[in-house]
């Protein structure tokens, strides 16, 4: 049997190419995806583990920043000589380092990366640690002098003895570059300023006196853990936080795992979709030779081979596979890392291929992952090949499966069906965002569940439709290439199963993001009063300055500043709701359309009031009046009266629950330091749109972090955010049609083999050549469509769920992508003529006497 196992998997290897490249997608992004996020793991863990102090000492923070607002957390710098005297401390140093300033060329051109990564500003105070040393040049001194990263410096075409401005909280100043310094490890991909330490402070940090942390070294002898405990108890263990060499590198480590997880879920997400749909290309892979050797098993099972000894042969065969598949895929996920590894390496983070990491649980996945794909996927097939009788050696081979009732599949589906619709009526109905998610989540399964049990149920019906013109147009050969997709059910619904989920996917997606889209049009059109706002293109808040500019500029009449800050919340029902507040300057209805429940903006903004979403106040047992204890950053504490309710239906999400404001005078008394993060505008009686715009960008030219934007513009940029979301699930419909044209050919591959005798008779009695492949090309798009169409009605049914969720955080708009749906149909259609060619091909080369004859 082994014997004849072997032979039989290298008999019919070129029949199984087509399954071993789907297992060689899943594997490769399994593979990839933990081979590049564990190198780039494993880079950063030894670059912060090598620059970290021995002790680090930072401010408390009670609060975490969901919307940034551009204060910088300090702590006085002071606090370093007294440290310094702290017995086992060898050195104590006061650190100055900033985020997300703005560094300028003379050009008027930002020289931060173009990737969305920060551009730092520190202190040049270098010590062993350091991650970076003085590669050309000297190092600054006093207030106008700098260094720049010199990855950024080539970028951006700045040259030593070059005058750059620098972009600060506090304000702007210029510098002469006159050095660049270069990584001793990997880049991170940020750029780089540095400064002297005294003009750290006061122009990064706006306070002599301030420092953002306190590094320590310990003496020799004394441990980390050792002197982290002295040096909390010299400076109170409560007041500040307190961190060794690696509880920073952890920390250091997950701020930067958000990115990391996001490339790691995406490419996980890809290897899930390939998963998927290999399941069902193997499927009717292995169901169709199964079929197509029933005699061939029935000999066997003549010549006393048993039911055990067939199951076990097939799922060998199956086993090989995944073996073969794993192994290939496993190469080209190392190639994928690589390339990924490169990518990055263009986008400015610097990590060498020649430190990939290939952990022992990457292979162990990689194989787990291909040989049980298959092993699953072929255990069905191998079932009913046991179970064809010994009988079958003697009777023509026939098509298993063709003529079975699918009465049990009828009674599966419904039952599944029946579950999974119940799942999204929940959903639709359900109040609270947690709970329609979960239903969501389910009914997406069980629903996609039964469409894969019911599909051949639906094949008969909605073939004879969408191949109702074919006799009309094709004449009998239109006829015959319609009869043949409703030949074998089974096998129709499973090759069009693998195209149906990744239409399904984009359906569903594409309905939620367009719907997303419609709901911030609206609530924009609706909301914003303003002639133009000044914003920052990735949200990140601004100086002083840049408003103060914008209130000088000729032609503007009414400016409004706004800021974000976080709080927490202690409400009447006893929760804490921590949440991103925002504060305004009194003028707001004058540049925003606010609906209130009760009260009105002037009770809202007023000193010691604070204005909230009517749903949430009406959840939580909030009324104007109620007195509510505030926390804000840093530990101050206020309590604030409710003066006002908002209706606005405002889409809730990225940290602003519950829709609080206050104005911008209680921000700057509880919450001081922080930036703007957009400034209202509107223009003076008498003074032109157009000429405002033009004045405000001569205005705003010197700051390239700020545009200047209309209603429209402003739409334009939640779009842009938005179609993020669509471009991966573009990205996912193509990984998903990839493995559907490979179901596809192998199918009309495996059908023809199938057919030969057929086909020689065909050919016999005058079909021509060009007959019989515009048959075959007619039966691949039908079977092409029939997927589309079942998974774009299974996307509709899971993007309008979708949208109620959505509705439930304020976004409440439906939107349907038609445009979308017609191109997926007219595109599977085209899919199913490219996925014909060579079946086809193949086909009309048949000599008309062999395929007579073939047995």
């Amino acid at each position: 049997m082994l014997k004849a196992t072997l032979r039989s998997f290298l008999a019919h290897k070129g029949r199984l190419l087509l399954s071993a490249l789907a297992v060689v997608l899943s594997v490769a992004f399994v593979a990839g995806s933990l081979i590049f996020s564990d190198t780039v793991s494993r880079t950063f863990d030894r670059l912060f583990a090598s620059s970290a102090a021995d002790v680090t000492v930072g401010p408390r923070q009670n609060l975490d920043e969901a919307l940034p607002s551009g204060a910088t957390a300090t702590l006085p710098a002071a606090l370093a000589a007294r440290v310094a005297r702290v017995d086992g401390v060898a050195a104590a140093r006061a650190e100055a380092e900033v985020e997300d300033i703005t560094v300028v060329d003379a050009r008027n051109e930002s020289v931060s990366p173009r990737t969305g990564a920060p551009t730092i500003g520190g202190a040049w105070d270098p010590s062993g640690r350091s991650p970076v040393e003085l590669g050309s040049g000297r190092a600054p001194r006093g207030p106008g002098e700098a260094l720049l990263d010199a990855r950024t410096a080539d970028r951006a075409d700045v040259r030593i003895g070059d005058t750059v401005t620098v972009v600060a909280p506090p304000g702007s100043f210029r510098a002469r570059v006159v050095g660049t310094v270069t990584f001793t490890t990997a880049n991170p991909g940020t750029a780089l300023l540095f400064v002297d330490p005294g003009t750290a402070r006061t122009k990064l940090l706006g306070d002599a006196g301030a420092a953002t942390s306190i590094t320590v070294d310990a003496a020799p002898g004394v441990s980390d853990a050792t002197l982290k405990r002295r040096v909390a108890d010299a400076l109170g263990a409560d007041r500040y936080v307190y961190r060794t060499a690696g509880e920073q590198a952890q920390s250091d480590v997950q701020e930067l795992g958000g990115f990391l997880d996001v490339i790691k879920y995406v490419m996980v997400g890809f290897a899930g979709v390939a998963v998927l749909v290999g399941v069902f290309l193997i499927v009717n892979t292995f169901s169709m030779l199964i079929a197509q050797r029933t005699r061939e098993l029935g000999l066997l099972r003549a010549l006393g081979a048993d039911r055990r000894q067939v199951r076990r042969s097939v799922l060998t065969e199956a086993l090989l596979l995944g073996l073969v598949g794993a192994t290939l895929g496993l190469v080209s996920g190392i190639a994928l890392a690589a390339g990924l590894i490169e990518l990055m390496g263009l986008l400015g983070m610097g990590i060498d291929t020649a430190g990939m990491v290939i952990g022992w649980v990457t292979p162990v996945t990689a194989y787990a992952v291909g040989v049980g794909v298959t092993f699953v996927a072929a255990y069905l097939p191998a079932r009913r090949a046991a179970a064809v009788s010994p009988m079958a050696a003697l009777s023509d081979a026939e098509v298993a499966g063709v003529g079975r009732p699918l009465r049990l599949r009828a009674l599966a589906g419904a039952v599944v069906g029946a579950a999974g619709a119940a799942a999204l009526a929940g959903c639709a109905a359900a109040a609270d965002t947690g709970s329609a998610a979960s239903l969501l989540g389910a009914g997406i399964v069980l629903t996609l569940v039964a469409t894969v049990i019911a599909g051949p149920l639906l094949v008969r019906p909605v073939i004879r439709v969408l191949g109702a013109a074919f006799p009309a147009l094709f004449g009998p050969v239109g006829l015959m290439s319609q009869r043949n997709a409703l030949r074998n059910p089974r096998r129709t619904g499973a090759t069009a199963a693998a195209l149906m989920v990744g239409l399904a996917l984009v359906g569903g997606l594409s309905v939620a993001s367009v719907s997303m889209t419609e709901s911030f049009d609206r609530q924009i059109d609706r909301t914003l009063g303003a002639d133009y706002v000044v914003q920052s293109g990735n949200f990140t808040p601004f100086p002083r300055e840049i408003t103060e500019a914008v209130r000088r500029t000729e032609g503007v009449g009414l400016v409004v500043r706004s800021a974000f800050t976080p709080v927490a919340v202690r409400l009447p029902d006893g929760d804490r709701v921590e949440t991103t507040a925002a504060g305004y300057e009194p003028r707001l209805d004058e540049v925003a359309n606010i609906d209130y429940a009760r009260g009105g903006t002037a009770s809202a903004l007023a000193a010691g009031r604070l204005g909230m979403d009517a749903d949430f106040a009406r959840e939580h047992g909030v009324r104007v009046g109620s007195v509510l204890p505030v926390e804000f950053r840093g530990g101050r504490t206020a309590e604030l009266t409710v003066g006002a309710l908002t209706d606005q239906e405002s889409a809730e999400g990225f940290g602003t629950t519950g829709g609080i404001y206050f104005g911008l005078g209680t921000v700057e008394r509880y919450a001081p330091g922080g930036q703007d993060a957009a400034v209202y505008v509107n223009a003076a009686a008498g003074t032109d749109d157009d000429e405002l715009r033009a004045a405000l960008e001569r205005t705003l030219d010197p700051y390239p972090q700020v545009q200047v934007r209309d209603l429209a513009d402003y739409k334009q940029l939640v779009r842009d955010q938005i179609a993020v979301l669509l471009y991966l699930v573009y990205a996912l419909l193509g990984l998903a049609i990839v493995i559907a044209v490979l179901g596809v050919v192998n199918t009309l591959a495996l059908s023809v083999v199938e057919r030969t005798r057929e086909i020689g008779l065909l050919r016999a009695i005058g079909l021509g050549r060009r007959q019989l492949r515009r048959m075959i090309r007619l039966e691949s798009v039908v079977i092409a469509v029939f997927g589309a169409v079942l998974g774009l009605a299974l996307g509709l049914l899971w993007g309008l769920c979708t949208q109620q969720v959505l509705a439930l955080q304020g976004m409440t708009a439906l939107a349907i992508p038609w445009g979308t749906i017609v191109a997926v149909v007219v595109g599977s259609a085209v899919i199913g003529v490219v996925a014909a060619l060579l079946p086809a091909l193949r086909a009309s080369r048949m000599n008309v006497l062999a395929a007579i004859a073939h047995e």
